[in-house]
């Protein structure tokens, strides 16, 4: 893995984290921190392929081009980084926040999953050592 995958690795850990303090008073903003975890993990994987992308929505479309449809990772984690995407848009930019804490709850798990199997991914041959 190349540093600059491990360091987004390590900030989507920290975005994990900030989501699950935010999350008892600010579920839309805990919702914001889920996506990005999941965000920074699908960038890592494809950081580490040497691929660097500007929009979102570019990293979305590779993540699921060349990691799901290929067969490397669960579809589950692709239709979870949208939906957490879509919740994200309405959190910063809705006026009334609609999102609950049990939502923002299921996107953090879904964020520490999708983690944990990008970090598999990206070190398995350290298992080895």
């Amino acid at each position: 893995m190349n540093i600059e995958a491990h360091k987004l690795l390590e900030k989507a850990q920290r975005a994990v984290e900030a989501a699950v303090r935010l999350n008892d008073h600010d579920p839309d903003f805990a919702m914001a921190r889920a996506y990005y975890a999941m965000f920074y993990a699908t960038e890592a994987l494809l950081v580490d392929r040497g691929q660097r992308f500007r929009k979102h929505g570019a990293i979305h479309a590779a993540f699921g081009e060349q990691f799901v449809k290929s067969g490397i990772l669960d579809q589950k984690f692709h239709r979870w980084l949208l939906d957490a995407f879509d919740k994200r848009i309405e959190g910063d930019y809705g006026v009334e926040v609609t999102l609950t804490r049990e939502d923002a709850l299921v996107t953090i798990q879904q964020a520490r999953e999708l983690l944990a199997a990008a970090r598999q991914h990206l070190q398995p041959e350290e298992s080895h050592s």
